[in-house]
């Protein structure tokens, strides 16, 4: 099954997603969430960044908290509204909000 899970908050447990199974796991950066493409602790991205393999940030929610897509890493794919639609109806059977 293929999983999408939005991720609306920056300090969410990364084990709580680990727990999640699915054959292909996607992760949906929105509101707070997209603090995990840009923000890095101790020099270090977020633990999201590296374990799964497409990771999406909505650009409107970057832009309302003061960032740019210069600033995300380039493991995360920036999207708008419609481009988001596009990634929940083309890339998932599921989708799960955290």
């Amino acid at each position: 099954m293929k999983l999408g899970i939005f991720v609306s908050d920056y300090k969410i447990p990364v084990d709580t997603l680990d727990r999640l199974k699915g054959d292909d796991l996607g992760i949906i950066l929105v509101l707070n969430g997209v603090y995990h493409a840009t923000i890095k602790e101790a020099g270090k991205a977020s633990d999201l960044l590296g374990k799964y393999s497409r990771v999406y940030a909505l650009s409107e929610d970057l832009q309302t908290r003061g960032l740019t897509p210069e600033q995300v890493d380039s493991k995360v794919k920036v999207v708008d509204y419609a481009g988001l639609v596009d990634v929940i109806f083309n890339d998932f059977e599921k989708i799960a909000w955290l």
